[in-house]
């Protein structure tokens, strides 16, 4: 299994190789040269199986010669056990043909998790195997931060730098990037909004000579084992409600596109997905995409689902290099449009686009009212994230199909906005009751890549 990256000018590479990279030397992102494929009997297969089985079954031909069979059977183990429901990954009916798959019960609250655990063991052993050392940096909106923080704490062959917006994530996010203290993991509180820290992370992987130094790799959805990993709850999801024999439809929260992603490449394995629809908040950059075919940054605004409010998606570039038919250079010059403030997507990329995904967004307004309806007529609290998805996904939704909705985050990791739509402070599990009490351990950093890198290579040094 080799792995080729959406700009065409960076190096194929292993499974092993792509994930230790992160992004590709010429910017783009790495993808399967091929994607592989599942039978009916294969996806038949997976029912009854415990989700350990089916990620293996799912993930195993991604993975190459990477790893034997045992050992990833073995990382599997280890990342799924500190989870909090034995199913992993359960279904909640909220409607008539409309169900919630809660993606909240890992070690963090949020569905990251599922990645994160895994992507946290496959670079132990990894690393350990090479007798190799690396920096990672990555940039959070509020959740990716926390759970990859969870995930490397401890580990002997890794540094960890996680980037967040300052003042921009709630205070749950916040104590859980700040409160570890295992010295190898470090919170940085940027001045500046997602977008920023996601800019300056990718300032780092361009910046060769500092890339190289610190041995930089990422963890944020920008690594295919991230994507990948999350591939599986949509084959588990849609065998317990029928597939292959009927077709489900899903219908994700999101802002960097990574976990959407993931669906589309289910269903491009063969997974009867009908519908893909793309629930996005106020900062609705993919909706407006998908409507007008226009990708034009705006200005970013906070929101009670922080961790949807960005305007450069990421992963949509995974996306667009499908529907430009795999043409690295034609992704290039979007890329380097979209630095000038933006581009627009071919009638023939844009009509590919709408083949798979749906689009809609939600309003600080209709997402308050969201969870409180959803309290009232469905016995769900919902955190923002997932509100915003179940308000998409109940006007979008064909009723004659299953519709499965993500819900992306523990409603208690966004206690102020529930309570304010529900009257109903949602409590932690009681294995983070002490989260308020623990000490904080985080710096403050300019929005200035050479103040991040000094900052960076001094706190490896030490």
């Amino acid at each position: 299994m080799k792995y080729i990256s959406t700009r065409g000018k960076a190096p194929e590479l292993s499974f092993e190789e792509a994930m230790l990279s992160g992004l590709a030397r010429d910017g783009g992102l790495y993808v399967p040269a091929e994607i592989p494929q599942m039978s009916k009997g294969d996806i038949a297969a997976l029912a009854g199986l415990s989700y350990e089985e089916v990620a293996f079954r799912v993930m195993r031909p991604f993975i190459g010669d990477s790893f034997t069979d045992e050992e990833f059977a073995d990382i599997i183990a280890r990342a799924y056990a500190g989870f909090g429901h034995g199913a992993r990954a359960p279904l909640v009916q909220l409607a008539p043909n409309h169900f919630l798959l809660e993606l909240f019960h890992g070690p963090t609250l949020a569905f990251k998790d599922f990645a994160m655990q895994l992507i946290g063991q496959l670079f132990q052993d990894a690393l350990k195997r090479r007798g190799e050392r690396v920096t990672i940096v990555g940039a959070t909106s509020g959740d990716t931060g926390s759970a990859a923080i969870e995930a490397f704490k401890g580990l002997d062959n890794v540094d960890v730098f996680i980037l967040f917006p300052h003042g921009r994530v709630s205070e749950v996010q916040r104590r859980q990037m700040t409160t570890p203290s295992e010295n190898n993991v470090h919170a940085l509180a940027v001045n500046g909004n997602f977008d920023d820290c996601q800019a300056k992370l990718k300032d780092m992987f361009n910046d060769f000579t500092f890339r190289d130094e610190v041995r930089l790799a990422g963890v944020n959805s920008i690594n295919w084992a991230r994507v990948l990993a999350q591939v599986v709850y949509y084959f588990s999801s849609a065998v317990s409600l029928g597939a292959p024999q009927r077709k489900v439809s899903f219908t994700v929260p999101t802002g960097n596109f990574g976990d959407i992603f993931a669906g589309y490449i289910a269903k491009r394995m063969g997974l009867p997905i009908d519908r893909l629809v793309i629930a996005t908040n106020q900062n609705d950059i993919l909706h407006r995409c998908l409507s007008s075919g226009a990708y034009a940054k705006d200005t970013v605004h906070a929101s009670i689902s922080p961790s949807m409010d960005i305007e450069v998606s990421s992963n949509f570039e995974r996306a667009l290099f499908d529907a430009y038919d795999r043409d690295g250079n034609a992704i290039s010059q979007l890329m380097d449009e979209l630095g000038q403030g933006g581009f627009n997507v071919s009638q023939g990329a844009l009509q590919r686009l709408r083949e798979h995904f749906d689009s809609g967004r939600a309003s600080e307004e209709e997402t308050l009212a969201t969870i409180a309806n959803a309290r009232k007529t469905m016995g769900e609290l919902l955190c923002p994230h997932s509100a915003v998805g179940v308000k998409v996904a109940e006007e979008l939704r064909d009723p004659a199909t299953p519709m499965i909705t993500l819900a992306t985050a523990h409603p208690a990791k966004f206690p102020d906005a529930v309570e304010k739509a529900s009257g109903i402070r949602p409590g932690l599990p009681p294995r983070m009751a002490d989260l308020y009490e623990r000490p904080e351990r985080v710096t403050r950093v300019p929005n200035d890549l050479d103040a991040l890198e000094t900052h960076i290579r001094e706190k490896i040094g030490s």
